[in-house]
């Protein structure tokens, strides 16, 4: 097993947690990604130009950068020379059958591709209102941090909540350095993003595993379906 990318120790210690939450299924793993490739991620993250899409309505306000440098949110294959090395080593990683196999013993489902890779931010005013997909079983969306300094309290990590109410979370993360929130979606997968109220950037990478079958496609949403599309970017 390949521990020079993933903290594979750290993400196994958390199954029981996760098998065993409620309402549904999440969980969260601090130094998910060994530390040396972090730091390599973490300094490369890419820069907030004119390249990254803003998805601003009544539900959220938020930056997203997709992989190709598309406009799609489906996973584009293959390497992409804009980001760097690392960045380009750890998607053919997620796509690769010991991480997908590795995701699949977490989380009893029959994830076996990847559905989204994509960058997303936050920055003052930004936020995501509390909502649930309930799109299938075997959808898992994970969400990795890349932002120092975050302090406790503060909003900006995505909150399992119990409800589509922000009074009924349940648990926020707030270390989000080198760390992971990760939910199997389900009919009360309620999550979401407090609003941010001081002048930060919070870095993430959304990430969607999900079933598929070339007879009949994802086991979720479509994804050049318009709901999918607009409801994608997460974190």
């Amino acid at each position: 097993m390949n521990k020079s990318i993933i903290n594979w120790d750290n993400l196994f210690a958390q199954k029981d947690s996760f098998m065993n939450a409620k309402p549904f299924k999440f969980a969260f793993i601090e130094n998910i990604f060994n530390t040396n490739f972090y730091d390599k991620l973490y300094q490369t993250y890419p820069k907030i130009d004119d390249s990254w899409i803003p998805f601003s309505n009544f539900t959220k306000s938020q930056l997203a950068k997709y992989w190709g440098n598309s406009d799609d949110a489906l996973i584009s294959e293959g390497v992409d020379t804009t980001f760097s090395k690392e960045w380009n080593e750890f998607k053919l990683y997620v796509e690769s059958e010991e991480f997908l196999s590795n995701f699949r013993k977490f989380t009893g489902t029959t994830i076996n591709r990847v559905k989204n890779f994509q960058f997303m931010s936050y920055k003052k005013g930004g936020f995501q209102m509390p909502h649930i997909h309930n799109v299938g079983p075997n959808t898992i969306i994970l969400m990795l941090y890349f932002s120092k300094g975050w302090e406790n309290g503060d909003p900006g990590g995505t909150y399992a909540a119990s409800d589509t109410d922000e009074s009924k979370i349940i648990f926020e993360p707030y270390n989000l350095d080198n760390s992971l929130v990760l939910f199997q979606d389900s009919p009360k997968a309620a999550h979401g993003v407090r609003i941010i109220k001081k002048d930060v950037e919070r870095r993430g990478i959304q990430i969607y595993l999900e079933e598929y079958d070339e007879k009949n496609g994802w086991s979720g949403v479509d994804p050049h379906s318009k709901k999918f599309q607009s409801e994608l970017p997460e974190i």
